[in-house]
């Protein structure tokens, strides 16, 4: 057992989640993450919780369901972490666990180094601040224009909300990743046109080597150029996994790009946009996958106004 991680853990579950004595603690991990898994399970009985440790089989990917039984335990936790190789963020184990009062944090593909540096080191009050500053810019929003290297994308978000991913879950029903800092809302379903260069990394993919290129009409991929395009298009599937369902912004300073998209989509200065199910975030796909993928020093237009250039947030 690494002791730095154990320390590390401890002070996560404290600022991040509040956990407290004798609330009940669930970490739910697959054979890939149990050893990263068991620092956040020794961490919570040292804090005087009663921690629970559930190992299940390894997801095919993300967004895919956990077994019903794990899903039921995480409604019945006080605090639940989610440490597996596929992302549990955008399910409805997820979704339920929140709406039945647990304090979440989801951890997918999270690494050793991760855990010890990078994002998990950040500020969190600092990157609380100013994600919900640039939720509050999507939340008002209605149209989003993505421009990076002479190729644009624009989509409707009009009457989605926006989410902060602030990497603080005090409150029952709070939850979102960790490390974190990001700001994300559901476009509107088949309003995306255009074309967006993807060249930070893909999740289930990693850190990419060169550019992918996806063309995008009527909210949905219909071509892929890039040595990651085909084996994006077979992760996706044939159906509404092609579907764009997220567009964010990433808030926290501290974040790498490191090919593990739960820290990149974070980076200070990149955009994500992901394919896939965004129903339990206020769209509309249910499509059992969500990939996300990442755009670095983009410029981004909300309603005409420039709220990034080259990476750079207009925080005003």
């Amino acid at each position: 057992m690494n002791e730095q991680m154990t320390i590390i853990s401890k002070t996560v579950l404290k600022d991040c989640l509040g956990l407290q004595e004798q609330e009940t603690f669930l970490v739910v991990t697959d054979d890939s993450k149990k050893d990263l898994a068991s620092s956040l399970y020794e961490a919570g009985k040292a804090l005087g919780a009663e921690s629970i440790l559930l190992v299940m089989k390894e997801r095919e990917k993300s967004g895919q369901e956990p077994p019903s039984s794990v899903a039921t335990a995480m409604t019945q936790a006080n605090v639940v972490v989610c440490i597996t190789e596929h992302s549990l963020t955008h399910t409805h184990a997820r979704k339920n666990a929140a709406a039945a009062g647990a304090r979440l944090a989801t951890m997918p593909g999270i690494t050793e180094d991760m855990f010890l540096q990078g994002a998990i080191s950040a500020d969190y009050s600092k990157v609380k601040e100013l994600t919900e500053r640039v939720t509050e810019f999507l939340t008002k929003g209605n149209n989003v224009r993505i421009q990076k290297g002479g190729y644009t994308l624009s989509f409707c978000i009009t009457d989605r909300k926006g989410i902060p991913s602030t990497g603080m879950y005090l409150n029952p029903g709070e939850s979102g990743n960790l490390p974190s800092g990001e700001s994300y809302i559901a476009p509107v379903e088949g309003t995306a046109s255009g074309q967006v260069l993807i060249d930070g990394s893909v999740a289930g993919i990693g850190r990419l080597q060169s550019p992918l290129l996806l063309n995008i009409e009527q909210g949905r991929i219909v071509g892929a150029e890039g040595e990651a395009a085909e084996e994006l298009m077979n992760i996706l599937g044939d159906s509404d996994g092609r579907l764009l369902g997220e567009f964010g912004i990433g808030t926290n300073d501290k974040a790498r790009i490191t090919g593990v998209v739960l820290e990149d989509e974070k980076v200070y200065g990149t955009i994500h946009v992901a394919f896939g199910s965004n129903n339990t975030f206020g769209g509309t796909i249910s499509a059992g996958v969500h990939i996300d993928g990442v755009v670095i020093k983009p410029d981004i237009y909300i309603d005409e106004q420039l709220i990034m250039k080259n990476g750079q947030l207009n925080e005003s």
